[in-house]
Order: structure tokens, then sequence, then C-alpha cells
């Protein structure tokens, strides 16, 4: 059975230039016969949609590069777009400017500034936080992408609200 949740996200996925059959398929465990006798899962969950992730970066950075092989290793599927004007990306996705970094990505809701790690995205996504989005500001040593052999800087990850205010999600 095809939920209204899934259809959206095929539709998101189709938009992103990525086939979105796949996710109007059925969940795992449920039917179409409603006398099969089981019941549907309380919250519809979409895998694919929740793994789709666009990354907005300056062709020209190598970190940004190697930030895309960490989430590409932890499952995400990516959509790069190389863009030249950052700035206005930032702004678009209500990025508040003491949080920036160097690159900026969507997934499904939420907008990811920086270096986050790859796991905190899928507990955001997972938990289905209020938040906008996760950051971490600057470029911190040792952060994904940033990595320096056995070099590595403490830092937060920030979660931020629409209002630009901000609160420790994690610290690495």
């Amino acid at each position: 059975m095809t939920t209204r949740r899934d259809f959206v996200a095929a539709l998101g996925l189709f938009a992103l230039g990525r086939p979105a059959l796949h996710a109007l398929r059925a969940q795992p465990g449920q039917s179409g016969n409603p006398q099969s006798g089981k019941a549907p899962p309380a919250k519809s969950v979409n895998p694919a949609a929740d793994r789709a992730i666009t990354i907005y970066k300056d062709p020209n950075c190598g970190c940004c590069a190697e930030w895309v092989k960490h989430v590409s290793k932890a499952g995400f599927v990516t959509t790069v777009r190389d863009m030249t004007d950052m700035v206005t990306v930032k702004r678009s996705f209500g990025v508040p400017v003491a949080l920036e970094s160097c690159h900026t990505a969507r997934i499904g809701r939420y907008t990811i500034e920086g270096h986050v790690p790859a796991d905190l995205i899928v507990r955001l996504v997972a938990e289905q936080s209020p938040v906008r989005g996760l950051a971490v500001p600057g470029m911190p040593t040792g952060s994904p992408g940033m990595e320096m052999g056995g070099q590595k800087d403490k830092y937060d990850v920030l979660a931020f609200d629409a209002t630009g205010k901000t609160r420790v999600y994690a610290s690495r």
C-alpha cells in the first residue's frame, strides 16, 4: 500500500533526478489485503527518502569532496551540485552566518552545514527533530572530510532552528 508520505517522498526524489519508483513499493511486512491480519507499521518509514541527500559545494573544494565520500560510505544517496555562489545557497536554506562552513546539504526538510558526521545525520532524520538543521561551523581538523592523520580538534555539532537559536546536539 502506498502512503501519502511515500508518494511525496518519491516526487521529491524524482525532482532531484533520482529514480523514485522504489519509494512507492510496499513496506516490508505490509500487505495490501486488509484481511491479512497484519497491521501496517505505526509509522511509515521510507529508508530511500531518508538517505537521499543533496550537497551544494564549490567545485574546487577538496574537503567538500572528501565529506561527500564520507556520507556516501555511510549509505547516503548523494546528488552533488557544484555552485559558485554558496552565500545564496546558505541564505535560501536559513543557515545562520555564525554557523557557516564550506558546503551545505539538504536531506528531507533538514539543512546540514559543514562537516557534520554521517551518524548524526542518521540520528537527526530518525528522531524527526523539530530543528531546521545541524552545523559544524568552520572546518575543524579531524571532522569528516578534514582528516589530517591523527590530529583531531574537539568540536561541537550544533542544532539550529528557524530563528537561528542553537544548542549543542553532540560533541566530538
